[in-house]
C-alpha cells in the first residue's frame, strides 16, 4: 500500500485553515492532568473568539479540581476532512460580570439547564493557546499557527 503524499500547505494560510477546522468542530476534546494521569473528554465550547475558547461547566465535575491543581490544558480539534487543530493554552475562570452575561444570553441551553447566571455550579473557563498547530490530513507533522493576525475582524467564529 502505498503513503498517501498530502498537498503542502501554504503558511500564509494556516490561520485561516486553523480557524476552519475549529469552526467546523462543535464538540473538541479537552485535555486536563489528574495528578500523573491524562484525562480527555469531549466538550462544546460556549463562545469561540479566534483561537481564545471559553467551556462552560459545573463545580463538581472532575475537570474543576484538575484544572485549579493545573490550568494547563489542551483542546483537539477534528474536522470532517481529518484536519486537526490543537491548542494549548491555560484555563481561567472568568469573572467578567459582562462577559458572563453575554455568554449566558447567547446560549440557550445555559439558560434552561442552569437556571441563573448566579448558580453557584456554573463555571465559565477562558482557554488563552499559547500554542496552535494545525495539520492537514495525512501530512504526518504539525504546523505551528500565528495565534495574532493584522485582521482581528476575520477571526471571531460568533459561535454561542
Amino acid at each position: 500500500m502505498t503513503r498517501p503524499t498530502p498537498e503542502p500547505v501554504d503558511p500564509a494560510n494556516l490561520r485561516s485553515l486553523a480557524l476552519e477546522v475549529i469552526r467546523a468542530d462543535r464538540f473538541p476534546y479537552l485535555a486536563t492532568i489528574d495528578g500523573d494521569q491524562p484525562r480527555l473528554r469531549p466538550v462544546s465550547p460556549v463562545r469561540t473568539d479566534g483561537f481564545t475558547v471559553y467551556v462552560a461547566n459545573l463545580r463538581f465535575y472532575d475537570k474543576t479540581a484538575q484544572i485549579e491543581a493545573n490550568p494547563k490544558v489542551e483542546l483537539c480539534y477534528l474536522d470532517d476532512h481529518h484536519n486537526q487543530v490543537r491548542l494549548t493554552g491555560a484555563a481561567e475562570v472568568v469573572t467578567d460580570r459582562p462577559l458572563l452575561q453575554e455568554i449566558w444570553d447567547a446560549n440557550p441551553l445555559m439558560r434552561q439547564y442552569l437556571g441563573t447566571l448566579d448558580n453557584p455550579d456554573l463555571i465559565v473557563y477562558r482557554i488563552t493557546p499559547t500554542r496552535v498547530r494545525y495539520m492537514k490530513e495525512w501530512a504526518l507533522q504539525y504546523s505551528s499557527v500565528p495565534l495574532e493576525d493584522t485582521d482581528d475582524s476575520a477571526d471571531s467564529l460568533g459561535r454561542a
